[in-house]
């Protein structure tokens, strides 16, 4: 019996029947593959995911000071090679290498005794002299120190004595003999009693005269007396000038040192014969010490002596000295094309040796403005081994590479990357990147 055929009425009847088993089937295939579905769906752009909330500090601009960075070394400020002013031989050396000194520290004795001799004899000397003057005195009847007075001298009294009494013996002649001439004229007395008197006025103007001469030999003589006293003085004067040399000459046996510092040679031992020539000991003066430091040449001209400079040596790591530059030579050497600086540093405790090498700053007298931002606004890149800061534009977040400079305090030197009055982000920073959406608190 073969099978019956559709009429041609169930044929449409049919087919909406198989459209919906399969529309049903298509629904259930969805459903077991949501995976595939939820791939199939478009991925929204990163903007439209939730902005990052963030705090934010706008990077500030301030003066910040300026330096010269240099390097050199450490010398002494005075170095002085101790000889002795006088030859002979070393008895004594009291101290060694490495002794501090002060000013006028015994540093060698040599051997005084011939010295000593001289000053025994040029002490006579004087004594000697001495008792010449008070006998030149003595011939004048002066005392010791009294002022001359030729009319105070007994030989220059008894001349003048005798001088006066020739004048008043002359006096009472010359009378006579006028009296008598007159008396001879009347006739009242002979002509030979006349010439008795007239020959007394004659001798005794001759006696005037002679007793006039021997007053001023005497006059003369107390002179001459009294330049002895000076010629004796002035041998007291030369016999004293060859005390001090010899006393000198003790004095030179002994060396000292010309200055407090510290002896770093002494080369002569007890018992060596030195000259003036010979070096005792070497004495260097570390305090203040000096720093010499190369600078190139273009920067030479803004060094002046006062500026303030900070050293380090590699002796004392943890410490930082301070001093001022102290001279600034006017030429450049042609070789290195740098100028030699010259700085004083305090040294009172001999930290700093001298032939240290040290890095110097050099503080300028104007500083440079510099941005700083919060410690907090900065993170680093490990993978590029690099430091960040997103600087905030409107709504979205900018990253930047900065190159950082000095930490002062809280805050952090920006030396390029960020501008001044930039807005920068101050927390979050991990989930922020290039062009997030931000929301500032």
């Amino acid at each position: 019996m073969s099978a019956p055929f559709l009429s041609r009425d169930m044929r449409p009847i049919i087919a909406g029947a198989l459209l919906i088993a399969f529309s049903i089937l298509s629904a259930g295939c969805s459903k077991s593959s949501p995976t595939a579905a939820k791939e199939s769906r478009p991925a929204k752009p990163r903007n439209e995911i939730g902005a990052v909330s963030v705090t934010t500090a706008k990077a500030a601009s301030r003066q910040v000071p300026s330096y010269i960075q240099a390097t050199g070394s450490l010398v002494a400020d005075e170095t002085s090679d101790v000889a002795p002013e006088v030859s002979g031989q070393v008895i004594a050396t009291p101290v060694n290498v490495g002794t501090f000194v002060r000013q006028g520290t015994v540093v060698a004795r040599l051997n005084d005794r011939d010295a000593r001799l001289r000053l025994q004899q040029a002490t006579a000397g004087v004594k000697q002299t001495l008792a010449g003057v008070r006998q030149a005195e003595a011939r004048l009847g002066l005392l010791a120190g009294g002022s001359f007075n030729a009319s105070a001298i007994p030989e220059v009294r008894a001349a003048g004595a005798n001088y006066d009494q020739a004048v008043a013996q002359l006096r009472l002649a010359e009378a006579n003999e006028s009296r008598y001439r007159d008396l001879v004229t009347t006739g009242d007395v002979a002509q030979s009693v006349y010439d008795q008197y007239r020959t007394q006025r004659d001798t005794a103007r001759a006696q005037v005269n002679n007793a006039r001469q021997q007053l001023e030999a005497a006059i003369n003589t107390a002179r001459q007396s009294n330049e002895a006293i000076r010629t004796a003085e002035a041998a007291v004067e030369s016999a004293r000038s060859q005390v001090s040399i010899a006393q000198k000459a003790v004095a030179d046996t002994t060396v000292r040192s010309p200055y407090a510092g510290y002896v770093s040679n002494r080369p002569v031992a007890r018992g060596e014969y030195v000259t003036p020539s010979s070096v005792i000991v070497t004495v260097l003066r570390t305090n203040p010490i000096k720093l010499q430091l190369l600078v190139p040449e273009a920067e030479a001209p803004h060094i002046t002596a006062g500026m303030s400079v900070s050293l380090e040596v590699d002796a004392h790591k943890d410490r930082k000295f301070a001093g001022q530059v102290s001279a600034v030579n006017p030429a450049i050497d042609p070789v290195s094309r740098s100028a030699t600086i010259e700085v004083a540093v305090e040294n009172g405790d001999n930290a700093l040796r001298s032939g240290m090498f040290a890095t110097a700053q050099i503080l300028r007298s104007t500083g440079n403005a510099a941005v700083f931002v919060p410690r907090a606004a900065v993170f680093s890149a490990p993978n590029t081994q690099s430091y960040r800061v997103f600087v905030i534009e409107g709504e979205f977040a900018k990253l930047r590479v900065v190159q950082l400079g000095a930490d002062e305090g809280e805050t952090i030197q920006i030396l390029s990357g960020v501008n001044a009055d930039e807005l920068v982000a101050t927390s979050n920073l991990g989930q922020l990147y290039e062009g997030a959406r931000v929301k500032l608190e």
